[in-house]
């Protein structure tokens, strides 16, 4: 399998942002729905955000709803994450994955993920 390759994490201030991004180096990276996911210590993974192929929203989590943004430019193979408001809570490793219909469940496996340290 092509590799996952997220980057854009970094330390960040409470009330700060940052924009992560996911390339795929594949042809058919337009075909796919694609999902944010993140890692707190000592927590299970969970999903945050998915993407249609066609660049429609499909889902946001009630955690991160209003304040994290999924977009894709499929002529750069990059699914991003746009994210705002940022909260101490949101300190995690972040990645994304390819997703089908249930947008909870990545296809394949995880890359090396971002992290993102939010300092209070």
């Amino acid at each position: 399998q092509v590799p996952l390759v997220e980057s854009g994490g970094g330390l960040v201030q409470a009330g700060g942002s940052l924009r992560l991004s996911c390339a795929i180096s594949e042809r058919t990276f337009s075909r796919y729905n694609m999902g944010w996911f993140r890692q707190a210590p000592g927590k299970e993974r969970e999903v945050l955000a998915a993407i249609s192929w066609s660049g429609i929203p499909i889902y946001h989590a009630d955690s991160v709803k209003g304040r994290f943004t999924i977009s894709r430019d499929n002529t750069r193979n990059t699914v991003y994450l746009q994210m705002n408001s940022l909260k101490p809570e949101d300190t995690a490793v972040y990645y994304c994955n390819t997703v089908g219909s249930d947008y909870a469940k990545p296809l394949r496996s995880w890359g090396q993920g971002t992290q993102v340290t939010v300092s209070s």
